[in-house]
Order: structure tokens, then C-alpha cells, then sequence
């Protein structure tokens, strides 16, 4: 359902808008940014909900659309007005640090109430796993997001959400996974990146599992014992030890 930026006024939309307290002043101060980022129109779609509209995502601190901005699809992350923080500042520059080191959708804008990014079509990473019998595909895959992670860690940035990790790892077209969603990340703490997300991928919960028989892993103290070493000493001749453990060493992409 794609709706013009004139039509956001109306309801449902407005609702949507100003999620979950619309105003009419506060409708018109968040269409005057629209404009101002050059978003001409917002598409409802996606398997969540809000006021019975269909949206990408929706969380505490905002909700997601597709949008359009000089004729192409976006991501349109839209702040909640009882969200915990006064503005999208700070999350951008979190992305925009993200993208130096590439990793992440491409921050493509930024106001006091919106965000917007590269739109990834693609699968969240649980979903395409299910979908993937190919080891060498899941090989490849899980090797790239493990890279970003180490890219991130090198950066200084910790993601802080990566060791649940179902709903920040997008696998899109061409099999290219994107890390997302760096509401809670920080510069601020010690970055464990590739220790979250091995947590995730190869230690604990389902999808551990499903990995593991995927790539036929048996040795998890390997995997513990690098990940340990990582962590004390944050090297890449260590990270590729991880990467060994994890079954994941050969064909490194190197940036």
C-alpha cells in the first residue's frame, strides 16, 4: 500500500506517523521532514503490525517502512514519540561509523524523527538457513558476517545486540548479509562482536544447532577456547583462529 507524503495526514497513517500518540501538530512538523529528506511517498508492507497497518518493523524506539526518495526504495525508520531518546542523531552516526568500516545499509539521510537507509530485500538470517541446504553457501555466508563483526570490532564499535541476533542479520539478493539495526550501539564499551554473534551462531539456540549440522561442527570447546583467546587479545592472526574453530578459515575475504 503506497501512500503519497500528502495522504500521511490522514488516518490511519497519521497514527503510523506519529506512532502511538499522533497530534496534528506533531503530523505536520514530521511531514515538513519527510519533505525536507525528499521522501515523496511511504509503502505499508511486512509481516508486523501497528493500529492494523502492515509494517517492515516495530520496536521501542521506532517504527519501519519502505519509502521512496528520487524514485527508489528506501528504509524509513520513524521515532516513536514515547521513544527513549529525543532524536535519530546519535543512531545515525552509529550507522555512519558502521558504513565507514562497511558494514551496514548505506545511511542515507537523517532529521530529528526519521532515518533513512539502503533498503536490504532480502531474508533475516534464521529464514534463509532454513532455506539453504548448500554448505558452501552457509559457508560463505556466515563467514562475511563474521567478518563485519571483526571489522567492527577493530572499529571500536559494539553493535550490542548481535548475541541475539535473529532479527540484525538480513541475507539479501546475491547472498550478501547485512548487520542492522544499531539503535544500541557504542563506541563507548568494549566491543565483542564476533564474540555475540559466534554465540549466536555456533554455541547456543536453535540456529546454533541447525549451523552446526549444517557444517558438520562437533568440536565446541574449539570454538570457546578461540573465542576466549579473541577476547583477550583482539588480533587478526586470533580472529582467524576463531574463524578456523568455526569451520569457516578457508577462502578468507580480505578487505
Amino acid at each position: 500500500m503506497k501512500v503519497t507524503v500528502e495522504k500521511l495526514s490522514e488516518e490511519p497513517y497519521a497514527s503510523i506517523l506519529c506512532y502511538p500518540r499522533p497530534c496534528k501538530a506533531e503530523v505536520r512538523k514530521r511531514l515538513v521532514e519527510l519533505r525536507r529528506l525528499g521522501v515523496t511517498a511511504v509503502e505499508f508492507c511486512g509481516e508486523k503490525e501497528a493500529f492494523g497497518i502492515h509494517v517492515l518493523g516495530k520496536g521501542c524506539v521506532g517504527i519501519v517502512t519502505i519509502a521512496y526518495v528520487n524514485g527508489e526504495k528506501v528504509a524509513l525508520k520513524i521515532r516513536r514519540v514515547d521513544a527513549d531518546r529525543k532524536g535519530m542523531q546519535r543512531e545515525a552516526e552509529m550507522l555512519r561509523k558502521a558504513n565507514s568500516v562497511s558494514v551496514g545499509p548505506k545511511l542515507l539521510g537523517v532529521s530529528a524523527n526519521f532515518l533513512v537507509m539502503q533498503f536490504v530485500d532480502g531474508e533475516l538470517l534464521p529464514e534463509w538457513l532454513r532455506t539453504r541446504r548448500s554448505k558452501a553457501d552457509v559457508r560463505t555466508v556466515l563467514r562475511d558476517v563474521l567478518e563485519q563483526c571483526w571489522r567492527l570490532d577493530a572499529a571500536g564499535l559494539d553493535h550490542g545486540e548481535l548475541s541475539h541476533a535473529p532479527k540484525h542479520v538480513i541475507v539479501g539478493k546475491n547472498d550478501v548479509p547485512f548487520i542492522v539495526d544499531f539503535e544500541t550501539a557504542s563506541v563507548n564499551r568494549r566491543p565483542s562482536n564476533v564474540t555475540s554473534v559466534c554465540q549466536f551462531l555456533f554455541l547456543s539456540g536453535e540456529v546454533a544447532g541447525r549451523v552446526a549440522k549444517k557444517l558438520g561442527l562437533e568440536d565446541e570447546k574449539a570454538v570457546v577456547d578461540a573465542l576466549r583467546c579473541y577476547k583477550r587479545h583482539r588480533t587478526r592472526e586470533n580472529f582467524e583462529e576463531v574463524l578456523e574453530a568455526c569451520g569457516l578459515l578457508h577462502n578468507i575475504i580480505r578487505f
